[in-house]
């Protein structure tokens, strides 16, 4: 579940392994580009953790964090992504 802190949403999940979270990264990075709205984030072998704000509204959560958070909960779920 994202959690609304400091201005942001935050959520992090674990994979089985680094590849597969990198791969996941990827597909974010995808989505990322197409919604033009990118992500804070961070790897740690098989842990990804994201924030997500809008910097142009301010550096506070809007519209545009809930549905790149929506997508990336979407592709952690396909990649067996689980709440850390």
């Amino acid at each position: 579940m994202w959690t609304e802190q400091d201005n942001a949403l935050t959520r992090t999940f674990r994979f089985k392994d680094f590849k597969i979270a990198f791969s996941f990264m990827t597909d974010v990075a995808e989505e990322a580009e197409f919604q033009d709205h990118h992500p804070w984030w961070s790897n740690d072998y098989g842990t990804v953790s994201f924030r997500l704000c809008t910097h142009s509204a301010g550096h506070v959560v809007t519209d545009k964090d809930q549905q790149l958070a929506a997508a990336i909960d979407k592709l952690a779920a396909a990649y067996g992504g689980v709440s850390a």
